[in-house]
Parts: C-alpha cells; sequence; structure tokens
C-alpha cells in the first residue's frame, strides 16, 4: 500500500462534551461527530456546545441534526427546529451536518433536500438512519441524487463480522464515486483493520470504543483514541 493511500484513511469519534473532543484532538482524531444524549443515538447538540467546541480543537466538526429518537419527523414544528439548527450551525463553518430520515423504509428525499436547503454549502453524512431502509443499493442510489450529501455511515448490519465486511464492500461500490461509505456502528480495532484490509472503505466511526469502559456514557480518552488510530496504521 502507498502512503498516499494509508494517508487517505480518517478517523471520526462521537464528541458529547469539550471534554471529548479535547480528548479525541490529543488522541490523533482527525474529525469529530458532535452530538448530545449518544443513549439515544446521538441528537442536534446545542449551538453553545458546537462553538465551545469549535473554539477548543482544530478539528472538522460534523454536527448532529435528529431532533427526536425516530426517523421521521412528527410534523412542521420539527422541520423547522432541523431547519433553524442548520442554518445555526452552518454560521459556525462546521465541515458538514450528520443526519437521516426515512419515510416508507425508503430515504425520505423530500425532507431530507428541505432540511439541507436551509444551509446550503454545507455537506452531510446520511446516518444510520441508513440501515432503515429496506433496499440498500436504492437507498444508495437516491442519496447519490442529493449533491451535498458526501457520505453514509454503515454498520454492515448486525450478523458477525464477515458479512457485515461484505455488505459494507458492496455498498462502498454501489456508492462510489459519489458517496463514500463510513464504516460504523459498534466497530473496534480489530474490526477497523480487517475492513480497511478487505474493502475500499477508508474512513471509519467509532462512539463507544472511544470510551471509557467501552460505554455510552463513558467519557472520551485520548489513550483509547491513539490504540485506534495505530490500528489504522495496520491496514
Amino acid at each position: 500500500m502507498t502512503e498516499a493511500h494509508k494517508a487517505a484513511l480518517l478517523l471520526e469519534v462521537i464528541a458529547c462534551s469539550v471534554a471529548d473532543a479535547i480528548e479525541a484532538e490529543q488522541g490523533g482524531a482527525h474529525r469529530l461527530e458532535v452530538v448530545r444524549d449518544l443513549g439515544q443515538g446521538g441528537l442536534t447538540p446545542s449551538w453553545q456546545l458546537v462553538e465551545e467546541i469549535k473554539r477548543a480543537v482544530d478539528l472538522p466538526l460534523r454536527v448532529m441534526l435528529r431532533d427526536s429518537t425516530t426517523f421521521e419527523v412528527t410534523g412542521p414544528d420539527e422541520i423547522a427546529r432541523l431547519c433553524e439548527a442548520a442554518e445555526h450551525f452552518a454560521s459556525l463553518d462546521v465541515d458538514g451536518f450528520v443526519l437521516g430520515f426515512v419515510k416508507g423504509r425508503e430515504v425520505d428525499i423530500e425532507l431530507t433536500q428541505q432540511v439541507l436547503a436551509c444551509a446550503p454549502v454545507v455537506r452531510a453524512t446520511f446516518h444510520h438512519a441508513f440501515e432503515e431502509t429496506k433496499n440498500k443499493v436504492r437507498a444508495l442510489s437516491d442519496l447519490r441524487r442529493l449533491t451535498q450529501v458526501d457520505r453514509v455511515l454503515s454498520s454492515g448490519g448486525t450478523d458477525e463480522l464477515q458479512l457485515r465486511i461484505q455488505r459494507l464492500d458492496e455498498y462502498q461500490k454501489a456508492a462510489s464515486p459519489e458517496l463514500a461509505i463510513i464504516a460504523g456502528g459498534g466497530v473496534d480495532g480489530d474490526a477497523i483493520v480487517k475492513i480497511g484490509r478487505e474493502t475500499a472503505i477508508r474512513e471509519f466511526h467509532v462512539g463507544r470504543a472511544a470510551r471509557a469502559r467501552f460505554r455510552v456514557e463513558g467519557r472520551v480518552q485520548s489513550s483509547l483514541v491513539s490504540g485506534l488510530i495505530k490500528k489504522l496504521e495496520e491496514i
């Protein structure tokens, strides 16, 4: 593998606080996903938190836009809150958003477009709502139509790792070149190595693997992040 290929590898760490962000940066993380209520799968953080993290670290930030624990919205008030959040975070010059909406087990293209239109120059990751779609190849085809969406987060399912790797490889091939698949959802260092060696996926997303006691309520620890960075070097 060339040095240029190795340089493309990226670790994204979930941050719920300024302390999380600082620890992630000290450990060598390349990008942060900023959320609140990680135990609920991640919800929209406060504008103040994003601003404080932006000042505290020198890392790209992708910020969650999710107002409820489902992947469907409850009505116009929720859409208005999502749009307002998108406008506010865009004013902080964040790297991107993290969002995902489904309807009838298909990507809700109209709603996704509506929210992203509130911040038309900001890119976005379509998050684990992707797992709720019935036909993943069709979902990726739909998402490729959304020019602001450049990444899709996926675990590859809940089966044993080798089957998940096979699916992730299929997703990456179906998504390319418009979209990049981010492997995440319970991945640890060993899984990162296997996925990186057996697929073209070069971005990895971690939550518990970077946290004390590997629990969602634990704080990010720089030592765990640096361990994951070392795993990237094994690919």
